[in-house]
């Protein structure tokens, strides 16, 4: 059986429940990443699988082998930490070749993974220097080489990027995207930075106060979060989230009232809300939309939601608008890049109906009903 499988996992300090009954299979080979805020239990969790911390209960299974109660060394895998970790006294070869010389492998065996890590990296220039002498991305390259070199089931990266800084840690991402191309190991990455989960992943696991939210492709849990945790945890900017009561009914889908009394149509399908028909359901429920479903709209055509322009930020490739509905609410909004529009403009949004949510008072999601072909009967 390839793959890790986490099975039954509870983690507790004291009377404190940090993992609660998770449950988790990584495939081979995938670069799988945990996605959650500070204190979710992400690190905690890898940290198990490292078997750097205990297990309360449940067990852990990589490439076939009961690892629960295996010490970090046997267990096939290696790790990468936030902090590089390096030995200062220590030159690049050397701190690379260090774990190998422990494990008393062959001199020329070491230098042959040393050399072919070095290559990998781009470090082979850099191997008779010393951490001090280096920048803070080579010293993460190297931590990298480091694990490499052990030709491990798994590598397990907790969070090595979050030093590094913009511009440094997307040409590290994208090293990192490479790497896994090339090496087709099984990486599993630690981060509360949602553009490395989306850019990275194979597949994201959502975490929230040591449970699970949602686990899937990036894209997936992009157009179609799990909850309103997940909703508003993925995204830049986030989701726009405002309070409605459900209005109407119109061929099987929805329309909801804003706090202002305008109603808006979307195609998220009534049969799917909870308590079936329209009398047996709640009525409160929770619109959500994502920016690039809520364009500023200049023709003045009915059916528009009327707004009041706070803030423009302007990126370049695209301009945000934050808009201050009639009902009170603040939504983000899409606008031409090119746009000139200011504070203080009163504007009207066109929301794309197919790409809206709705959340219930406990937060569980409900979307629009799949686009049908053109020509669809």
């Amino acid at each position: 059986m390839d793959g890790i499988q986490i099975t039954g996992l509870d983690k507790r300090y004291g009377a404190v429940e940090v993992i609660r009954n998770f449950n988790l299979e990584i495939g081979r080979g995938e670069f799988f990443v945990f996605l959650g805020p500070s204190g979710c239990g992400k690190s905690t969790l890898l940290r198990m699988i490292a078997g750097l911390d205990s297990v309360s209960a449940g067990q852990i299974h990589i490439a076939g082998r009961d690892v629960t109660q295996l010490a970090p060394g046997a267990r096939g895998v290696a790790m990468v930490f936030q902090h590089y970790a390096l030995y200062s006294h220590m030159t690049v070869y050397e701190n690379m070749a260090f774990g190998l010389r422990n494990v008393r492998l062959p001199a020329a065996e070491i230098d042959r993974r040393v050399q072919e890590a070095a290559r990998m990296l781009e470090l082979a220039p850099l191997l008779q220097r010393r951490p001090a002498q280096m920048s803070g991305g080579q010293r993460q390259r190297v931590a990298i080489g480091r694990a490499i070199v052990k030709d491990p089931y798994a590598f397990l990266f907790d969070e090595p990027l979050s030093n590094l800084d913009a511009a440094l840690r997307s040409r590290t991402r994208v090293e990192l995207a490479r790497l896994h191309q090339r090496l087709q190991s099984t990486m599993i990455f630690v981060t509360h930075d949602q553009v490395e989960a989306m850019t990275l992943a194979t597949r994201i696991v959502v975490m929230n106060e040591g449970k699970i939210e949602q686990v899937g492709r990036p894209m997936d849990i992009y157009r179609q979060p799990a909850s309103r945790f997940v909703a508003g945890f993925i995204g830049s900017p986030a989701m726009n989230f405002i309070a409605v009561e459900l209005a109407a009914e119109r061929v099987g889908a929805v329309a909801v009232r804003l706090p202002d009394g305008s109603v808006v149509q979307t195609t998220v399908a009534a049969a799917g809300l909870p308590g079936g028909g329209r009398g047996g359901r709640s009525a409160h429920y929770t619109l959500g939309v994502r920016p690039e479903a809520l364009v500023i709209d200049h023709s003045g055509q009915a059916g528009l939601i009327a707004g009041r322009v706070e803030l423009v930020e302007r990126l370049g490739d695209q301009t945000h608008v934050h808009v201050v509905l009639g009902c009170g609410s603040s939504v983000v909004a899409h606008a031409h890049r090119d746009s000139e529009i200011a504070a203080g403009a009163t504007v009207g949004l066109r929301l794309d109906a197919a790409a809206v949510h709705l959340f219930d008072e406990a937060g569980t999601a409900y979307h629009a009903l799949p686009r049908q072909p053109r020509g669809a009967a």
